[in-house]
C-alpha cells in the first residue's frame, strides 16, 4: 500500500525507523526489538541506507523480508551518494520487482572518509531534487517521501534558501516529507507555517527520536543543528552522572514533545528507534493510553 492511500485512511500515522543490522548479534538484537515494536501495528516502517551505499544489499533483504515476510507498509530509503543514474534505476526497479512502492529519497551523506564533503559520481544526482525528479519520472506507480529540516538544512545558507529547495523537491515530486529530529516543537510548527505559505501542501511528519542518554547530547545536536529547550538541558547536565534520571528525564520530555506535538495538530510522529525499542515502545504506549 503507498504510504498515501494509508494517509486517505488515518488523520494521524505513527511510523518507524530502522536501519539494517550489522552482524549477526546485531541481527538477534534487532529481531527481537522490532518484535516489541510490530506489536503496536505501525502505520509504516522505513529502512535507511547507509553512508555511500555502504548497506545497500541489507537495506533490500530487509525491506523485502518486512514487507513480504512479515507483512508491513514499508519505505525504502535510497540516496544519490554513489548512484549513477542508471545504477538508481536498476536499484529501484529492483525494489519495484519485489512489490515496494515507497521510497525515501535522499542526498545522503558523503562517504565515510570523504575529505571534500558530498560531490555527486559522474552521471549520478547533484542533490535530493534531481533523485526525485528522475524516480517520478522513470519509477511507475510509487510513493516517494523526501526530508526537511525544522531548523535549516547543516549546508543551507539560511531558513529562506532552504524552504526554496524543499519547495523545488517536493514540486519534483515528493508526496510526503518526514522532518529530521528536533526538540522544540515550535521550530517545527514555524517551519509548517513557512512551508505551506510558500506553496507546500503535502503532509510533514515529525520526526522524533528521545534523548535518553547523556552521550548523545553533542552528536544529536552536532547532526541536526537541533536546539534544547534550557530546562531539558539543565537537567540532563544535572544529572550526567546519573544514567537512570537521564533516561527518566529524556522520557517524560519525549512523552511531553509528542503529547504536544499531536494536540496542536501534527499528523502524526515518525519515531528514530535506533534500532532500540524499549524508549519507543514506552512512549508509543503512553500516547495511546491518553
Amino acid at each position: 500500500m503507498k504510504i498515501t492511500d494509508i494517509f486517505k485512511q488515518k488523520e494521524k500515522t505513527f511510523s518507524f525507523e530502522f536501519y539494517p543490522p550489522k552482524d549477526e548479534i546485531a541481527a538477534v538484537d534487532f529481531g527481537i526489538n522490532i518484535g516489541q515494536l510490530i506489536k503496536l501495528d505501525p502505520s509504516f516502517v522505513s529502512v535507511t541506507y547507509g553512508a555511500g551505499g555502504s548497506t545497500r544489499s541489507r537495506t533490500f533483504d530487509l525491506v523485502d523480508y518486512l514487507k513480504n515476510r512479515i507483512g508491513l507498509n514499508t519505505v525504502a530509503h535510497y540516496t544519490c551518494v554513489g548512484s549513477t543514474k542508471s545504477k538508481a534505476m536498476e536499484d529501484l526497479r529492483s525494489l519495484r520487482a519485489k512489490g515496494l512502492q515507497n521510497f525515501m529519497l535522499l542526498r545522503g551523506d558523503p562517504e565515510i572518509g570523504s575529505k571534500y564533503g558530498f560531490i555527486p559520481c559522474y552521471d549520478g544526482f547533484a542533490n535530493a531534487t534531481e533523485l526525485v525528479s528522475y524516480t517520478r519520472e522513470h519509477i511507475e506507480d510509487c510513493c516517494i517521501g523526501g526530508g526537511a529540516y525544522p531548523e535549516v538544512h547543516p549546508e543551507s545558507v539560511d531558513a529562506e534558501f532552504d524552504i526554496r529547495n524543499l519547495k523545488k523537491k517536493v514540486d519534483a515530486g515528493c508526496d510526503f516529507l518526514i522532518t529530521q529530529f528536533f526538540f522544540d516543537n515550535q521550530r517545527y510548527f514555524d517551519f509548517v507555517d513557512r512551508a505551506r505559505e510558500i506553496g507546500i501542501t503535502c503532509r510533514i511528519i515529525p520526526g522524533i527520536i528521545p534523548l535518553i542518554k547523556y552521550s548523545q547530547l553533542e552528536r544529536f545536536v552536532n547532526l541536526s543543528r537541533a536546539s534544547i529547550p534550557a530546562r531539558f538541558l539543565q537537567k540532563l547536565e544535572d544529572n550526567r552522572y546519573n544514567s537512570e534520571a537521564v533516561y527518566k528525564a529524556g522520557m517524560d520530555f519525549a512523552i511531553d514533545q509528542c503529547r504536544d506535538l499531536l494536540a496542536r495538530g501534527a499528523p502524526g510522529i515518525h519515531f528514530y528507534t535506533l534500532n532500540k525499542s524499549r524508549a519507543t515502545v514506552e512512549i508509543y504506549r503512553t500516547l495511546k493510553v491518553r
